[in-house]
């Protein structure tokens, strides 16, 4: 039987990729990191990484010893809650959803864990086809996306619609945007602005509109509470999710441009089948849908 310390060890090892971070995580040594694994090596009788620098591959045999873990993992969660108390206060709860919903929602889970000190929340923003996996998984308990999805593991509640906006300085006048106006102005880009842009400017400049790669590009930015700033200083302009400019502190600086044709998304509320029957879950995906009908 693989030794169960050793084990979680790779396993963490290959989750975050990095001998130092790993032994951080764990509360040991770098030394101590790469002892766990030539152990289990060992046990196993064949390499599990072929490193290259400070970089590593999983190897086919490494492959095969992280499903274990994972596997393990997930068995191990399962018992924690099956024997934990039924309470809607008390356990671990981990929660996806996107970068902007993530922004609103997470002063309300705030509130909620000052009224819960035994609650354990964990929240990750995430790109849409990763909260489905990891929901699928079980790495994650709930995710909150933006696409309807049909799948006989899961159930998914709707939660509400949520405008995708065109945002500008507060300073920026236009009787009516055109594309020039905003590609001088410039776009402000992150990890999901070239699709939004792709989605509402199709929708509303479809003959003069070549894509997003043909955009002005004044700055990019992939952390998500930093992304209205340089719209804010009037460097450009964005497009996000409404949530993510109504969780932005300094929101009276910038403005939404309505175009002709709006688009908005409908907010999903995930979960794997059965698990609202834990108390904790179903407190949880309660407050969710709270904070998404405030967004309507």
């Amino acid at each position: 039987m693989l030794n169960a310390t050793w084990l979680e060890t790779f396993t963490t090892l290959c989750d975050v990729g990095h001998f130092t971070r790993t032994a951080e995580l764990l509360g040991m040594t770098q030394p101590g990191v790469s002892q766990h694994l030539r152990k289990l090596e060992a046990q196993v009788g064949q390499p599990l990484i072929s490193q290259d620098g400070k970089s590593f591959t999983v190897t086919p045999a490494g492959e095969a010893v992280l499903l274990v873990g994972l596997s393990r993992r997930e068995q191990e969660r399962r018992l924690t809650e099956t024997l934990q108390v039924d309470d809607p206060d008390t356990g671990d709860i981990s929660i996806g959803c996107s970068g902007s919903f993530a922004m609103w929602l997470y002063p309300r889970l705030l509130d909620r864990m000052h009224q819960a000190p035994n609650l354990i929340m964990r929240v990750t923003a995430a790109p849409h086809t990763s909260i489905v996996t990891d929901v699928l998984n079980g790495n994650l308990d709930l995710g909150v996306v933006a696409e309807q999805i049909h799948h006989p593991r899961l159930d998914a509640v709707k939660l509400a619609r949520e405008e995708l906006c065109l945002v500008v300085p507060r300073s920026f006048a236009t009787q009516g945007p055109d594309l020039c106006e905003l590609d001088d102005l410039g776009f402000v880009a992150h990890p999901d602005g070239y699709a939004y842009a792709d989605d509402l400017f199709s929708l509303n400049f479809s003959k003069v509109y070549k894509g997003a790669d043909r955009l002005n590009t004044r700055t990019y930015i992939n952390q998500i509470g930093q992304i209205p700033i340089p719209v804010a200083q009037g460097l450009g302009y964005t497009i996000l999710p409404k949530s993510g400019i109504d969780a932005f502190a300094k929101k009276q600086d910038l403005a939404i441009l309505q175009l002709p044709k709006r688009r908005f998304h409908d907010l999903w509320l995930l979960s794997r089948k059965g698990r609202s029957e834990f108390a904790r879950f179903e407190a949880l995906s309660a407050l969710i849908r709270r904070a998404a009908a405030e967004l309507d």
